[in-house]
Parts: structure tokens; C-alpha cells; sequence
């Protein structure tokens, strides 16, 4: 399977913070509107796209979630930098000189600016920038920037989508490549076993707040999260941190920090992917969480939940790296495991 580069840069590089979702939620709209028996959006801007599937007995929820971190702009100073507080997590050693984009009353482009090495002590020299002594500068006189924007708008990282060998680069793979995984399964997949609520998510990285009003809503008996996970295989990661590597195919979640996936599901998406011959590897993550934890805990009774995982490089800096293997193996795996449902058998043992 060959991975549509110039789609998944189009989703990457559609701005999208937590809350403000609002031009990639255009864009998966767009894409699926042929793939779909229905298309809703709820409250809080979830999108769900109904497949049915051979059976209405039971329901299955897939989520991958549509925001990416970013940055929202709290105050202009009297020299027209922008001061700003972050909307989810991010690693700060890797925002100095940056370029980032403020969407104001248009999309302006800024710069990530810190006091200088030659005016920082000793002391400050050898310590990271804290992300609050971090400032956007526009380039432009406070009137100017006072024309453009305003308390509360928001900021994302401009990068580029660019190959690197067998790898993509860019910014927001976490989440994009999943939004991305999730239309391609829509367009392959032919017939689910059960009715599939494919859920494009908002606000995952401010506390997986879009999928827990998605869960209610649908009520799945079983739910698979889609997300990226860390491939830490980087010089000086010792074997047992290694989470996951690029290129060794997708991954099965078995736990994060707010996960234990159903055992039954595990072995279930490990025994697809043997039958279909699929690379993957097992992805145990010691921090960090996913929208895998609202869809097995928000529906009554819960979900028998599990997740497929993207190994990713640089995750939640400002560039990330996925392998273009793994994210067609991640496809396939999810596409098979959706299929086959009814052929396991999922009483307690």
C-alpha cells in the first residue's frame, strides 16, 4: 500500500488547535463524504462517520483525534510581542528561533524568541528556556500587530511536510497521521462486521475531552484508539525504552498511563496481523495517555478497547517523524481487525 504523501502533508499542515479545530475538521469532511452511510457533528465539533456493517448487534468506535498542540495568545505588550501560554504539552528546548503561525484576523507568521546566549549567565546558559520566557515576535509596531490579532487567538508550528528516505517529517503527526490512517481505512474498508462509528476527535491533548461526549454518545461495545506512540531507537535509549522503532511495523498497544487495554483485544489485533502477515510490535508506554481510555471507560459498561500506534520520532516538538511502512501497515492492521470482529470469540477466559 502506498501512502498518499501529498494528502497526509495537507492534513498535517492544516492548522488545528485544541478548540479550534475548525479548518481540519473542513478538510475530513471533504475526504469523507463518499466513504460514509452518515456524517454528523456533535456539540463540541466530533465528527462520526457511520459505516454499517453486516450485524447491527453490536457497535464498534474507532477515534483518532483532529487537534495538535499549540500555543494561545494571552497579551500584546506595548512593543507588540506576543505573550502566550501553551494548549497541551510541549517540549520547550525546541522552540527557540522557530516560526509559528498566529491566526488572528488572518494567518500572520511569528517567531519563537528568547533572551540571547551573549545576555544569559552562566547559570542560564546551561538550563532549558522555560516556555514562559518565551515571546512571539510579528516584526511588526504594536498598532500593526493590535490591526491582526487578539487576546485569545491561537498559534501552531509552521513546518512542512518533507521525505527523508522512507520517512515523512513534518509537524503534527501526532495527531495527523492517524486523521489520515482513519480516512484511508474509511476508503478501503468494504464491509465491517459491526456498524463503525469512525469519531475525528477534538480537544485529545487538553485531557481527551472530545472523546468522552463521542463514548456517551455511541455507547461501543468495542473501540479502538488511533494515535502515535514513541519510537525512542535515538542514540544513548536502552533496549528496554525503546517503546517502539520505526520501521518494525504498527503497534498494539498493551498499556499506557491511562490505559490497560482489554487482554482480549490484544491478542486479538496480534493474532490479525500474524493471519495477514502484517509487521507490527508490542507498545507498552510508561506516560501518557490517548483517547483509547475514553472509549473503554465513557460507554456504559465499558468497551473491550484497544489501540493501533504509530511509532513516531521528535514527539510533541516541532517537527515529528513517522515510518511510511508503518503507517501502511497501520492501515491494513486496522482495517483487517475492524473486518474480522466476528470471528473471535470475546467471553472471559
Amino acid at each position: 500500500m502506498k501512502v498518499n504523501t501529498a494528502l497526509l502533508g495537507t492534513i498535517c499542515e492544516t492548522p488545528g488547535a485544541p478548540g479550534h479545530e475548525q479548518r481540519i475538521r473542513e478538510l475530513v469532511l471533504r475526504e469523507i463524504k463518499k466513504h460514509a452511510d452518515e456524517i454528523s457533528i456533535d456539540n463540541m465539533g466530533n465528527i462520526t462517520a457511520l459505516r454499517k456493517g453486516k450485524s447491527s448487534a453490536k457497535k464498534v468506535m474507532i477515534a483518532a483525534h483532529m487537534d495538535e498542540i499549540g500555543f494561545i495568545v494571552t497579551s500584546i505588550d506595548d512593543r507588540g510581542f506576543l505573550h502566550f501560554i501553551p494548549l497541551g504539552g510541549f517540549d520547550p528546548k525546541t522552540l527557540t528561533a522557530q516560526r509559528v503561525i498566529v491566526h488572528g484576523r488572518k494567518d500572520v507568521i511569528g517567531v519563537m524568541g528568547s533572551k540571547p546566549i551573549h545576555m544569559m549567565s552562566p547559570e542560564e546558559r546551561n538550563k532549558v528556556v522555560p516556555i514562559g520566557d518565551y515571546f512571539i515576535d510579528l516584526g511588526l509596531p504594536k498598532k500593526e500587530v493590535e490591526k491582526l490579532v487578539r487576546v485569545g487567538d491561537t498559534v501552531t508550528r509552521e513546518r512542512a511536510l518533507i521525505e527523508m528516505g522512507n520517512c515523512v517529517n513534518c509537524k503534527s503527526l501526532d495527531n495527523r497521521v492517524s486523521v489520515y490512517i482513519l480516512i484511508e481505512t474509511l476508503r478501503t474498508l468494504k464491509k465491517p462486521a459491526y456498524d463503525t462509528y469512525a469519531v475525528f476527535t477534538v480537544q485529545e491533548e487538553v485531557g481527551l475531552r472530545g472523546v468522552q461526549a463521542s463514548a456517551l454518545a455511541i455507547n461501543p461495545d468495542f473501540g479502538f484508539g488511533l494515535d502515535t506512540t514513541i519510537a525512542f531507537d535515538v542514540p544513548g535509549a536502552k533496549e528496554h525504552e525503546r517503546v517502539t522503532e520505526l520501521g518494525k511495523g504498527t503497534a498494539i498497544k498493551v498499556m499506557d498511563s491511562s490505559t490497560i487495554c482489554d487482554y482480549r483485544m490484544v491478542e486479538f489485533m496480534r493474532q490479525t496481523a500474524e493471519k495477514h502477515k502484517i509487521p507490527y510490535q508490542m507498545e507498552l508506554l510508561p506516560a501518557g495517555g490517548t483517547d483509547t481510555a475514553g472509549i473503554q471507560r465513557y460507554s456504559a459498561g465499558g468497551a473491550i478497547a484497544g489501540a493501533v500506534s504509530i511509532p513516531t520520532r521528535h514527539i510533541h516538538q516541532v517537527i515529528e517523524m513517522c515510518n511510511k511502512d508503518d503507517i501502511a501497515h497501520s492501515i491494513q492492521l486496522l482495517t483487517k481487525c475492524v473486518e474480522e470482529l466476528h470471528t473471535y470469540d470475546w467471553s472471559f477466559k
